[in-house]
C-alpha cells in the first residue's frame, strides 16, 4: 500500500523550477488565447452590430453567445480525445484553430460567416479551458500546483485585458450622439472591429510552436503503459528519486486500469458521482456568480451607469487591470492560505458587493460608485472563485478518469455561461438590472454554504493523495 506524504521542501525535492515553469506556461498560453476571445467581442459589439445591420434582441443575444456552443462542443470532445491522443496533441490542435478562427471571424463578409467562425473560436477556447489547467496539473509537484494551474487563470486574466485594451487603442472616438448608421460608416464600423478580433493570430501561432515542443503529461504516458517515458518526464521535472516516488503512486491509482476511452462504468464507481457532482457544481457556482455577465455586457452595465462608449471601453482597461492584480493576489495565497477559504471569501464577498450593485442601480445612482463596485466584484472574484475554481477541478479527479471527468465539469461550466449570457438581456428587461445582481447575489449564497459543506481541502497533497482523500 502507497502511503502519501506532505510535499517536502523545494530543495530538498530538487525540483527544476524553471523547466516547469516554461512547460508551465506554454500550457497556460491557451488560457491566454481563451481570455482574449471570450472577452474581444464585447469591446467589438458597437461596431459589427451596426455593420451587419442587426437590429433583433435575440439575432444580438445569438452573436454574444453563440461562441459558448462551441466551447461546450470543444469542452465535451477534448474529454475522450485527450484520453485517446494525449494532452499536446490537442494543446496544438487547439492552438491551430485559434489562428484560424481568428482572422476568419474578423474578415468575415457576412454574419452567417461571422457566427460560423466564432463557434469555431468557442470550439478553441472549450478545449484550452479544458486542457491547459488539466495538462499543468499532471506536471506540477503538489506543492507548486495551486500556483502553476493559477497560471493559467493568471493568462486567461492577461487575455481579457489584452482584448480590453486592443479594443480601446483600436477604437476611434465616436460623437456622443452618433447614430447606427455612422459608426457603421466609420473606420471603427467598416475595419477597426476586424482587427481587434484578427490581432490574436500572433500569439495564436506562438502558442502552436510552444506545444509541439512541451513533454507529454507523464500521468497520461503511465495511463497508456508507457512508463519509461513517464518516469523520464518526470526526472526533468524532479529528479529520479521524485519519479520513482510518483510513478508509483501514479501505478497504484491506475491498478486495474487499461489504456483507452474511459466508460460509464467508470464515472458510475462508487464514490465517483459525488466527485463529479462536486466538479460540476463548482464550474456552474463560477459562471452563476454573475462576474461574467460584466464582462460580456460591460457596455450595458456602464451604460446603465451613464457613461458613453469611449468611456465605457476605458473603464473596461480599468476593470481588466484590477483582474490582473488580484489575480497575482491569488497566486500568492492559493498555496498558502488553501483552497477552501478563499473560496469562501470569495461567495460571501461577492454576496456584499452584488447587493450593493443591486442597491445602487434600484436607487439610480450613476458614475464613479458603480465603477468602484464593479471593481470591487472583480476584485474578490479574481483572488477566488475565478483561479481557485480551475485549481480544484484540475485536482479532485482520479487519475483514471480525469480527462473525461474535468471535460464534463468544464461542460458544465460553459452551458452555465451559454445560459448566463444568453438570458441576461431578458433578465434586465424582465427585472432589472438591480434585480439582475440580487439573483446572483442569492446564488452566491447557495454557493457559500455547498463549499462550507462539500469542497475539500487540496493545497499541499500529491494528486493521488487527493484522490485516495476524496474516495474515502
Amino acid at each position: 500500500m502507497v502511503t502519501h506524504e506532505k510535499s517536502t521542501p523545494l530543495e530538498a525535492q530538487g525540483v527544476r523550477l524553471g523547466y516547469v515553469i516554461i512547460i508551465a506556461l506554454v500550457a497556460a498560453l491557451g488560457g491566454l488565447l481563451f481570455g482574449y476571445d471570450w472577452v474581444v467581442i464585447s469591446g467589438a459589439k458597437p461596431f459589427f452590430v451596426p455593420h451587419f445591420h442587426l437590429t433583433d434582441a435575440n439575432i444580438i443575444g445569438w452573436a454574444m453567445s453563440c461562441a459558448l456552443l462551441g466551447a461546450l462542443a470543444g469542452a465535451l470532445m477534448t474529454g475522450w480525445l485527450t484520453d485517446k491522443f494525449g494532452r499536446k496533441k490537442l494543446l496544438a490542435v487547439a492552438a491551430l484553430l485559434f489562428a484560424i478562427s481568428s482572422v476568419c471571424t474578423g474578415w468575415a463578409p457576412s454574419f452567417n460567416l461571422f457566427a460560423f467562425w466564432r463557434i469555431v473560436g468557442g470550439v478553441a477556447i472549450g478545449m484550452a479551458s479544458n486542457l491547459s489547467p488539466l495538462y499543468i496539473a499532471e506536471i506540477s509537484p503538489a506543492h507548486l500546483r495551486g500556483r502553476l494551474v493559477s497560471l493559467n487563470q493568471l493568462t486567461i486574466v492577461v487575455g481579457i485585458l489584452l482584448a480590453d485594451m486592443v479594443n480601446w487603442l483600436i477604437a476611434q472616438p465616436i460623437p456622443e450622439h452618433a447614430t447606427s448608421a455612422m459608426i457603421a460608416a466609420s473606420w471603427d464600423g467598416q475595419l477597426g472591429w476586424r482587427w481587434m478580433f484578427s490581432a490574436v493570430a500572433i500569439p495564436s501561432v506562438i502558442f502552436l510552436v510552444g506545444a509541439v515542443l512541451i513533454p507529454e503529461s507523464p500521468r497520461w504516458l503511465a495511463k497508456q503503459g508507457r512508463g519509461q517515458e513517464a518516469r523520464d518526464i518526470l526526472a526533468r521535472i524532479a529528479g529520479r528519486i521524485h519519479a520513482e516516488r510518483e510513478f508509483t503512486a501514479i501505478q497504484e491509482t491506475l491498478r486495474g486500469e487499461r489504456a483507452g476511452r474511459v466508460k460509464l462504468s467508470d464515472l458510475l464507481a462508487p464514490g465517483m458521482l459525488k466527485i463529479i457532482g462536486i466538479g460540476v457544481f463548482l464550474a456552474v457556482f463560477q459562471q452563476w456568480c454573475g462576474i461574467n455577465v460584466i464582462f460580456s455586457y460591460a457596455q450595458d452595465i456602464f451604460n446603465a451607469a451613464g457613461y458613453h462608449v469611449n468611456g465605457v471601453l476605458f473603464d473596461i482597461v480599468i476593470t481588466g487591470a484590477v483582474n490582473l492584480i488580484f489575480t497575482l493576489v491569488a497566486m500568492g495565497l492559493v498555496d498558502r492560505i488553501g483552497r477552501r477559504p478563499l473560496m469562501l471569501f470569495g461567495a460571501g464577498g461577492l454576496v456584499i458587493t452584488h447587493t450593493l450593485l443591486g442597491f445602487a442601480y434600484h436607487e439610480q445612482i450613476k458614475g464613479l460608485p458603480i465603477v468602484i463596485l464593479v471593481m470591487a466584484a472583480i476584485a474578490c472574484y479574481a483572488m477566488t472563485l475565478a483561479p481557485i475554481t480551475w485549481v480544484l477541478i484540475s485536482e479532485i479527479f482520479p487519475n483514471r478518469i480525469r480527462g473525461t471527468a474535468i471535460s464534463i465539469a468544464v461542460s458544465a461550466l460553459w452551458i452555465a455561461d451559454f445560459v448566463l449570457t444568453q438570458t441576461f438581456p431578458a433578465l434586465k428587461a424582465a427585472v432589472g438590472t438591480a434585480g439582475a445582481f440580487w439573483l446572483y447575489a442569492a446564488i452566491c449564497v447557495a454557493g457559500f454554504i455547498f463549499v462550507l459543506a462539500a469542497v475539500p481541502e487540496t493545497s499541499g497533497k500529491s494528486l493521488e493523495q487527493v484522490e485516495s482523500d476524496m474516495l474515502k
